[in-house]
């Protein structure tokens, strides 16, 4: 067949099938240009999704009858006036939108610039383009797309539910919005929620996250740490939400360039690998990070969607994004997010519904039913030690052997608290344990908890969970800072595996070795352990062993060397921690509790899971109605 041109149209067509994909992106698309044109307000309405009509409005600075005319023309632009492609300053450059949209649908623009008498306004109906008309119109412009992919019917086949399509046009709006605070964003149709985002006057850090409360919510902005770096004129900012602030999917992670929402994934991953030993398996961070550089550090035209970009020193910008949220995240220290706390009122609140009509608050306690005859004895949450008869009085109570740990602890609380340390009378002063954000150890319960109290409430720790991330971070500091001492064993440690574990284990001897497990081969399916990390040697060598056996299969190829010496160094501190089930002394639990105040991360275990639960002394009184 001979070669020919296509025709026009068909062009028009085919690029949209790149540019304007659903509706959001065609929104996106024509709210980017009105940002392009100074716009202070937007407003967007849509119907039946954006299929049946998307209407964007804006008090930008408009276009006279000549641009106009000349704007739906393809490749047709105001922004690149020398054609440099590697200084572009706008969010749109490439001229395709509105051709593209006025291929597939009804496409109607009216414009007016400042100091003009009257507006204009062009339509172009599936590729058709009609004469510039008089309009009346306000200064800015207003375009309005009927009827979306009514002359390619195939592609309506490809949309899903309006709903879905309403809320990713929703979805886009708030990615704007975000990245631009001192603009007001307003979304109003049917199957979407309504939005308004009022611009934020000022700038800065401060309007940033305002902006950010408006748009994520307050209790991002509460539970999350500002982010601040530079590096050869990069510049990283926004909030970071703390490891306990998790999301079950990767929608709460937001990244932008240079003021544009992108999807890319080296960003990604360097959020991902900032995160990695933080948060659990399968949940995400919540972020909102803002990147800035030089227009010739960044080239943004290697998608049509421009949702992606590519860095030209990838390594830096990747580096200066891990470092300064491993920063921010580690000056956090042991703060969690206070959803845990949360979530754990919500656990503990009664499941007895009033009446219909009686309020909570109104609600007596004394009116719910009683379990008769109930025996605590025979609940599964019995402590394995039986305090013997049942407590009868006060002083019987005091005369009793209760439950592990419990008046133990709370005696040597009370003479902690009435004798400070002599350091505290060396600085004349006396520390109060209540005042410490983790308080004083008051109890161990079932072996596994310790009950602390603060000056305006309680703080409930996993033990366990606690020491594993403390020794995790020491043997991470240690590493970092002299290496890992080692102890020899006296008698060599053989363990039996399977023989392609050992194998594998085997493979890894000098990664191993690097942080101080030494072992060899002894003969099919076992190896000797001859050197174990000094801080280890307590641990249980077999079942180490075995562990990390059993991990490395998870590995594969994938990981960096930096991330594998991590994941060993977590195994290495999950077998070295405080067990559940160790009956702790009052002391022991104190020095846990102030060795957790002074760890970065000691807020969640090395999987993600909260260290602690901190509960307020209201919180606890309205469970009691009380309050």
């Amino acid at each position: 067949m001979p070669v020919r041109r296509l025709d026009p149209v068909l062009v028009d067509r085919i690029a949209a099938g790149e540019v304007v994909e659903r509706p959001a992106a065609a929104v996106k698309e024509l709210v980017e240009n009105a940002l392009d044109a100074g716009a202070r307000r937007v407003e967007v309405v849509i119907e039946a999704g954006g299929r049946r009509l998307i209407r964007v409005v804006d008090d930008g600075c408009g276009m006279g009858p000549e641009d106009l005319e000349l704007a739906v023309e393809r490749h047709a632009t105001s922004k690149l006036p020398d054609g440099d492609l590697f200084a572009i300053q706008t969010l749109g450059f490439r001229g395709e939108a509105l051709p593209s949209i006025g291929a597939v649908a009804r496409l109607t623009i009216s414009t007016r610039p400042a100091g003009a008498t009257q507006a204009s306004s062009i339509l172009v109906d599936a590729g058709l383009k009609h004469p510039v008309r008089p309009a009346a119109l306000d200064r800015g412009t207003r375009v309005e797309v009927a009827d979306l992919f009514f002359a390619t019917p195939a592609r309506l086949k490809f949309l899903k539910t309006d709903r879905a399509e309403a809320q990713a046009v929703a979805d886009v709006v708030r990615r704007l919005a975000m990245a631009h605070p001192g603009v007001r964003f307003a979304l109003a149709g049917e199957g979407t929620p309504a939005l308004d985002y009022p611009a934020v006057q000022g700038e800065g850090p401060d309007a940033l996250a305002r902006r950010l409360g408006q748009v994520l919510g307050t209790d991002f902005v509460a539970n999350s740490v500002p982010i601040d770096a530079t590096r050869e004129e990069i510049v990283v900012g926004g909030l970071a939400g703390l490891p306990t602030f998790h999301r079950p999917t990767a929608g709460g992670v937001h990244l932008f360039v240079n003021g544009r929402p992108v999807r890319d994934k080296l960003l990604m991953g360097a959020v991902k690998a900032a995160y990695a030993d933080v948060v659990p398996a399968g949940r995400h961070p919540a972020v909102a990070l803002f990147v800035e550089c030089p227009s010739r550090s960044v080239d943004v035209n290697v998608h049509p969607g421009k949702s992606e970009v590519r860095f030209r020193d990838p390594g830096l910008v990747r580096g200066l994004l891990v470092g300064a949220l491993k920063e921010a995240l580690a000056g956090a220290g042991h703060r969690a997010a206070n959803t845990v706390s949360a979530r754990t009122l919500d656990a503990l609140r009664p499941a007895i519904v009033p009446h219909s009509g009686a309020s909570l608050q109104s609600f007596d306690r004394r009116d719910a039913p009683r379990v008769a005859d109930w025996n605590w004895r025979a609940s599964p949450a019995a402590p394995s030690s039986s305090p013997g008869p049942s407590w009868r009085s006060e002083t019987d109570w005091r005369s009793e052997t209760g439950p592990s740990g419990f008046a133990e602890a709370a005696q040597a609380a009370f003479a902690a608290l009435a004798e400070p340390s002599a350091d505290a009378r060396a600085d004349d002063g006396v520390v109060d344990l209540f005042d410490r954000p983790l308080g004083a150890a008051r109890a161990q319960i079932h072996e596994t908890y310790i009950i602390a109290q603060t000056r305006d409430g309680l703080v409930i720790v996993d033990q366990h969970a606690a020491h594993e991330r403390l020794v995790y971070e020491r043997l991470k500091k240690d590493r970092a800072q002299r290496g890992i001492a080692r102890q020899m064993l006296l008698i060599p440690a053989v363990i039996d595996l399977d023989p392609v574990e050992a194998e594998r284990l085997v493979d890894k001897a000098g990664l191993l070795a690097e942080l101080g497990l030494v072992l060899e081969s002894f003969g099919p399916g076992a190896v000797a352990v001859t050197e174990m990390p000094s801080a280890l040697a307590a641990a249980d060598v077999s079942a180490l062993v075995r562990d990390l056996a059993s991990s490395l299969e998870e590995w594969g190829g994938t990981l960096a060397l930096e991330d594998r010496l991590d994941h060993v160094l977590a195994t290495f501190a999950c077998h070295h921690s405080v067990r559940a089930g160790r009956r702790m002394r009052p002391e022991e639990m104190n020095a846990l509790l102030r060795e957790m105040e002074a760890t970065p991360l000691s807020g969640q275990c090395n999987h993600g899971r909260p260290t602690y639960v901190e509960l307020k002394l209201a919180d606890v009184e309205r469970l009691f109605g009380r309050r």
